[in-house]
């Protein structure tokens, strides 16, 4: 059976959608430096998630 994570449109839906969650967090409850801590993490979701989803199938 092959793994969900063979899919391109998971691996990228995965992250972008826990990047939202962040990016919402971040708004919504943080302040001045942590939340573009914060928003720079959820970048970091987007662009390496992904990469490391293809190397785990």
């Amino acid at each position: 059976m092959p793994s969900p994570f063979e899919s391109p449109a998971v691996r990228y839906g995965l992250s972008i959608i826990n990047a939202a969650i962040i990016a919402v967090i971040a708004l919504a409850l943080l302040e001045g430096t942590i939340r573009w801590v914060a928003l720079g993490i959820a970048v970091l979701e987007v662009v390496v998630t992904p990469q490391v989803l293809k190397q785990a199938v």
